[in-house]
């Protein structure tokens, strides 16, 4: 296949439909190759529904009564659904058309039923997510990790913490377990660990000891009072607080890190934050860095903390670093060969010429290539198929380090897998969830294998939503509205580093923040299921609020910027955003843009009239 061969709308069913006949054949000869099989299995077998079954009155009743109910389901979701699908109508949550292979192998494999807690019960989607796992890791930098699909990104990041909290905990039971492997430590220098170092002891030491370890460490209860703080930037995704309280280290333990205007992770608070924990002899549990926040698309400075923790180690600091990618994680395979190797710096707008990956001039900063690259630094990783994947819900992913910490969380269930058997049976043991859909591992499976993950072919498409993003960016940018007399401009919020963007309506001379909340609220309102039909609205967007008991004062550039006073500020204490993922692939072509852009405009211009009057 040459480096401009893989064309991304043959892999859609389209905004109109435009592959509709596609996916209808498609579909239709996985069902009959479903049906086939059903039928081929022991053909000697008697039909348990039989031709004159059909004939009865009760069979035509059950017929009619599951057709009406489709009819309903169908009429709810025609009359009540956001149309994610479009080009450009929906600039909004963290939605857009998914791929056609992914839907196809999930419609696919649903007939099969598999489920993945235990091979016997799912030999094949089982094999399946073995080998995602194995993507992900390798997708991450994770070189000696492993991975595995859940549900979403908040039951991915409630297992970082667990498996942070279960690591922190290692050393005080290895301490009452096999005191020798650790003698001559302080309670402090227990505390702060390498993983790798707590990991090489359980390497050595009797499955017998392995079990009692694990019985003493914090899943029994004990010494979670003493693991110390989880500190979470500004920016944290609400997931962190109920990981927090689920897994029992109390909400009273996460830390906010200050963000800087740009809605990274501050280094230098970061640092001076650790330097007073520890004088307090207060230990950090660990770190969450996020690539692609969910509310202004930052990535935060994973490089940074990576370092930041090498020096510390030093002093006898070490905290487990989780990073947040549910968002961002596959972004990653645009950085990557199709050897799967990091593309230095200095050579990327050379290869995204090479592959065709973005029609105009789009800069990626060094900061975040940085950050990316560093992932595979890191303890635990966050990654979601269901965003950046462009993969069906429910599709979230986790990856991790060292494949060796699957068994500081491990349970086994002797009626589903044995604890010696071979690793894709046992993949219940090692994960949060019990139950779950083989249906996803097959979807995730089959656009990983349409789509390498690398500058060939996720590249390809994560590109042409940066290139989205970034059009989208530059024309708000300049927009400006005259409404009925009064002017009113558009202010985004920063040239994100990743698809989200944020941006605020203001008329021209108002300095009442109260007001110009208020103009963009209304405006969400007007842009969303809030008022009038879905389906007949021209354009659909998201907002949040950024308040000072979340941010601080992070966002005062921006609304200072506006012509706020620091005063006003302090007395509204929020700005309300309107929030637009950009994650359409579609905006890149000049023509596309132009169209969409040009209806975006007329449909904002419409819906300020409303509220303005």
């Amino acid at each position: 296949m040459s480096k401009d061969s893989m064309d991304l709308k043959a892999l859609f069913i389209g905004d109109k439909g435009e592959n509709a006949d596609l996916y209808k054949d498609m579909l239709n000869k996985l069902v009959d190759e479903h049906v086939g099989w059903r039928q081929n299995y022991m053909p000697q077998d008697m039909p348990v529904i039989s031709e004159e079954d059909k004939q009865t009155e009760g069979y035509a009743s059950s017929v009619n009564k599951m057709k009406s109910v489709l009819d309903e389901v169908s009429s709810k979701l025609r009359s009540e659904s956001v149309p994610w699908h479009t080009a450009g109508r929906y600039l909004g949550h963290m939605n857009t058309e998914t791929l056609m292979p992914a839907i196809l192998a999930y419609q696919f494999a649903m007939l099969w039923n598999g489920n993945n807690v235990a091979y016997e019960s799912s030999p094949a989607t089982s094999q399946m997510e073995e080998e995602v796992g194995a993507d992900f890791a390798q997708l991450l930098g994770l070189k000696d990790g492993w991975g595995h699909i859940v549900a979403d990104g908040s039951l991915a990041n409630l297992e970082g913490l667990w498996y942070a909290r279960n690591m922190k905990s290692l050393p005080l039971a290895i301490s009452e377990v096999v005191p020798e492997k650790v003698s001559g430590m302080s309670e402090w220098e227990l505390l702060n660990m390498r993983m790798e170092d707590i990991l090489d002891i359980l390497d050595n030491v009797t499955d017998e000891q392995i079990d009692e370890i694990k019985s003493k460490s914090a899943r029994s209860g004990k010494n979670l009072s003493k693991l110390g703080k989880w500190l979470v930037p500004q920016t944290k995704h609400y997931s962190w607080l109920k990981a927090a309280d689920i897994i029992g280290i109390g909400l009273d333990q996460v830390v906010p890190i200050p963000v800087d205007s740009s809605y990274r992770i501050d280094v230098k608070e970061l640092e001076s934050l650790v330097r007073s924990l520890a004088a307090d002899k207060t230990p950090i549990l660990g770190v969450v860095g996020v690539v692609g926040s969910t509310e202004e698309g930052a990535v935060d400075p994973i490089h940074e903390i990576v370092k930041l923790r090498e020096k510390l180690v030093k002093e006898k600091i070490y905290f487990y670093i989780h990073v947040d990618a549910a968002y961002g994680g596959y972004a990653r395979s645009i950085f990557l060969d199709e050897n799967n190797e990091v593309i230095p710096y200095e050579k990327l707008k050379e290869t995204y010429k090479e592959y065709n990956i973005f029609n105009s001039d789009v800069t990626i900063s060094r900061d975040v290539y940085d950050s990316f690259v560093a992932i595979g630094d890191c303890e635990s990783v966050t990654i979601d198929p269901h965003k950046m994947g462009y993969i069906p819900y429910s599709a979230g992913g986790i990856g991790i380090k060292d494949i060796r910490m699957r068994n500081i969380i491990s349970y086994f269930a002797t009626y589903v897998f044995e604890k010696n058997s071979v690793a894709p049976s046992m993949l219940g043991a090692y994960i949060l969830e019990g139950s779950k859909a083989g249906a996803t591992a097959a979807a995730v499976w089959a656009a990983h294998h349409v789509l390498p993950l690398n500058v060939s072919g996720y590249g390809k498409l994560i590109g042409a939503s940066i290139e989205s993003a970034t059009r989208f960016y530059n024309f708000l940018s300049d927009l400006e509205f005259n409404v009925n007399g009064r002017k009113v401009k558009v202010t985004p919020l920063i040239n994100p580093d990743f698809n989200m963007v944020d941006y605020t309506f203001n008329e021209v001379g108002n300095t009442d923040l109260t007001v110009m909340n208020k103009l963009n609220h209304d405006f969400y309102d007007q842009a969303s299921f809030v008022t009038g039909s879905l389906y007949s609205n021209e354009f659909m967007t998201s907002h949040t609020d950024f308040a000072i008991p979340d941010y601080g004062n992070s966002p005062f550039k921006y609304v200072s910027g506006l012509g706020f006073s620091k005063e006003e500020w302090e007395k509204v204490g929020k700005v309300t955003i309107l929030r637009s993922s950009v994650m359409t692939p579609y905006l890149n072509n000049d023509k596309v843009a132009d169209e969409y852009f040009n209806k975006i405009k007329s449909a904002m211009k419409s819906k300020l009239e409303n509220i303005l009057g």
